[in-house]
């Protein structure tokens, strides 16, 4: 039988007494002659597992009603000899021509009010409510085809959801968008309250008058409007989702049922999207997102992306990490270096994977993709990567069973996971960072310093923590006050970020001074002013426009310093800030360990701090930077005692901790070319290598990897 998943928690290992591990895999890309060789490989790899047919609908049924899944059954006989399970995905990401062509209407519709066309993905709109059929009818057919099939393990719900487009403006989808509002209102009249349409003239008389949010059409739009899109959007994934999940569920109850997640736009993690699957998947490729993110430091990008994604749910598994180059038309990463490929699939380990597979097996010879290198390589000869693979494949097999039931030590976590906060933030940003990207900060301070830090929502269990950080959370509710409360009575930090609180579930400013009734009595403050610190050297309109239109570009003149407060005094220093300053009032218990620097706010509050119990509460009045972090720690947050998982690491020596029943694994991964020693290691045994270590120090080559069991 399937064990049932624990409820969500940033600590939630993955239920399973192994480690899948494989590859995703596609025997229709190849002639059959390959097949094989292919297995023998995989299994020379180690491999247990592979994935199969997320993009493969028209060969499933090559014409509406007519099934065939002869291709996949003769692939799955020549794995499941060597012993290899399978996970079939259903293949709604991609839906066959002739459903294209007879419907349509299924097709999204972008902003600009343009069809999308056959011969890409992602184009069908999961609202549409003919395509949910079709996609519950492929959905039935695999399901009963392979019902019996011990073969399959598993499945994977489409592939990527929202990853290339989220949005629709299609009739179905502004039909299905109005059904929502109807089903969360019930009367316009609550509408128009929620949505504050007195303001200009956006009064509704019915929810058939209600279009969805255009961008710049011509100005912006109603913001509560565009946050209950994104709530429709997020809801009408989870529910196209929830179709696919109903059928397998009641086909074979034994399977495990997870999705695939690439870009995270659109979906609520902690509702119904989630808790439908058994765990969730997030597909890794450090040099892609370094690239969007812009950060700078691959490793770190995926340490930190990792971070956020085992906030949803815990521990998850790495459906594809990345082993060559990506590429499609419009982009190419670079390659892994020797080592590197090893190096990325063990950080994946390290910061919660429970079962991994490389993307993918072989490249293709043709298509959108066919630069996005595998294993293998063109020619069908092994390479640098493929023995790499073998060695990660052995890396497992001496770790998986120390491994499994663990998860990721986190002494400082970052308030994430809570859909309302980050997408509210994205309707009236005020030219600042999204509650995570501000999380950033603070993530990337601890990475470098070796310091356990994560992601967890208010509702988890904080007191295996620290210190907790709320970084901007425009929404707060009361409920959240009263488990911060219990933290900080027993001994936690809490620390809150500017504008916390400042808004409410309809994205109305509150009636009261911020950070609100609860949080406010809490912290022992209110906020009496704000407003934004601009850049040096910019125009305040300036970042607005860019950040919205990203097109559209003002003239920048040097900024006057005495016209900014950028700077907060503490102990004598003079620190800077970030992005918004907020003047403080000491309301009850609290006492000032920060005050401004500059102008009409110098020495007004800032930074407060207040004790209860055996804890305190910090309100920060801006966004923190390294240095606001170093005075904190240093300082009044001295006595906390966040310290480094293990001091004598060298800069690029990633370090991370996992841990349950009294078993510890301590990841050391060197993410540079360069050779690394590693010194203050306590007394284990070194599992990659069966060796002891004693002495306190290790050697790492470039790239190089370790997992120390602790004593």
């Amino acid at each position: 039988m399937r064990p049932q998943p624990a409820p969500l928690s940033a600590w939630r290992p993955i239920a399973a007494d192994r480690f899948l591990l494989g590859a995703a895999h596609y025997p229709e890309h190849v002639e059959e002659s390959y097949w094989e060789r292919d297995a023998d490989r995989m299994v020379a790899c180690g491999f247990n597992v592979v994935r199969l047919g997320e993009f493969a609908w028209h060969i499933f049924e090559p014409r509406q009603g007519t099934f065939d899944f002869d291709l996949f059954d003769r692939a799955i006989e020549v794995l499941a000899r060597r012993g290899i399970d399978i996970i079939m995905c259903t293949p709604t990401a991609t839906p066959p021509r002739w459903l294209t062509q007879a419907h349509p209407g299924v097709l999204r519709v972008d902003r600009r009010g343009r069809r999308a066309r056959h011969g890409s993905r992602q184009h069908a709109d999961t609202t549409s409510r003919v395509y949910r059929e079709h996609s519950r009818r492929i959905t039935r057919a695999l399901a009963e085809h392979y019902r019996d099939d011990a073969r399959v393990i598993g499945w994977q719900t489409d592939n990527e959801l929202n990853t290339t487009v989220s949005e629709s403006y299609s009739e179905s989808t502004e039909a299905e968008f109005r059904r929502f509002l109807r089903a969360r209102y019930s009367d316009i009249g609550a509408l128009n309250r929620a949505w504050g349409t007195d303001f200009w003239s956006q009064r509704y008389d019915d929810f058939d008058q209600i279009d969805a949010p255009y961008h710049l059409a011509p100005s912006f739009a109603n913001p509560t409007q565009v946050l209950d899109y994104h709530r429709f959007l997020a809801a009408a994934t989870a529910a196209f989702q929830h179709d696919q999940v109903e059928i397998l569920r009641a086909t074979n109850p034994d399977w495990f049922i997870f999705h695939n997640l690439g870009q995270l736009q659109d979906i609520d993690f902690r509702g119904q999207f989630s808790t439908d699957l058994d765990f969730l998947g997030y597909d890794v490729y450090p040099f892609l997102r370094d690239e969007i993110l812009r950060m700078g430091d691959p490793a770190q990008t995926q340490a930190f992306m990792a971070d956020i994604f085992r906030g949803f749910t815990g521990n998850f598994i790495v459906p594809e990490q990345q082993s060559g180059i990506g590429s499609q038309p419009g982009f190419t990463t670079t390659t892994p270096e020797p080592g590197e490929m090893r190096r990325m699939a063990l950080s994946s380990v390290a910061k919660g994977a429970d079962g991994l597979m490389f993307f993918r097996w072989r490249p293709a010879h043709f298509g959108a993709e066919i630069y996005w290198n595998g294993i293998l390589d063109h020619d069908d000869t092994p390479r640098r990567r493929f023995e790499e693979a073998k060695l990660f494949g052995r890396d497992i097999s001496r770790i998986e069973r120390a491994l499994l039931g663990t998860s990721v030590r986190m002494d400082v976590a970052i308030a994430g996971s809570d859909f309302d906060n980050q997408e509210i933030h994205k309707t009236y940003p005020l030219a600042m960072p999204t509650p995570q990207n501000a999380g950033g900060v603070l993530h990337a301070y601890c990475y470098e310093r070796g310091i356990a830090c994560g992601f967890a929502h208010p509702e988890d269990d904080l007191a295996r923590l620290k210190l907790f950080f709320v970084p901007h959370w425009l929404i707060w509710k009361d409920a959240w006050t009263t488990a911060a409360e219990e933290f900080v009575r027993g001994g936690g930090t809490l620390v809150i970020g500017a504008r916390t609180g400042s808004r409410d579930a309809n994205n109305h400013v509150i009636r009261e001074a911020s950070p609100g009734t609860s949080l406010g009595a809490l912290c022992g403050v209110t906020v009496e002013e704000f407003g934004p610190l601009t850049p040096l050297g910019a125009l305040g309109l300036a970042e607005t426009i860019e950040r919205a239109e990203g097109v559209v570009t003002l003239p920048t003149r040097p900024a006057e310093s005495s016209r900014r407060i950028h700077t907060v005094e503490i102990s004598g220093r003079s620190l800077p800030a970030a992005h918004a300053y907020e003047i403080l009032q000491i309301t009850a218990g609290a006492e000032v360990v920060g005050t401004w620097g500059a102008r009409f706010a110098k020495g007004q509050p800032a930074i407060t701090m207040r004790r209860l119990g055996a804890g305190r509460i910090v309100y920060v009045g801006t966004y923190l930077t390294p240095a606001l972090i170093d005075a904190l720690l240093e300082g009044p947050l001295a006595e906390v005692g966040i310290a480094s998982l293990l001091p004598g690491c060298p800069k690029g020596v990633e370090a991370s901790l996992r841990e349950a029943d009294g078993r510890r694994l301590l990841f050391l991964l060197n993410t540079h070319a360069v050779p690394a020693t590693v010194t203050g290691v306590p007394v284990g045994t070194e599992l990659l290598e069966a060796q002891p270590v004693s002495g306190g120090t290790l050697a790492l080559g470039p790239y190089g990897c370790a997992v120390v069991q602790l004593s």
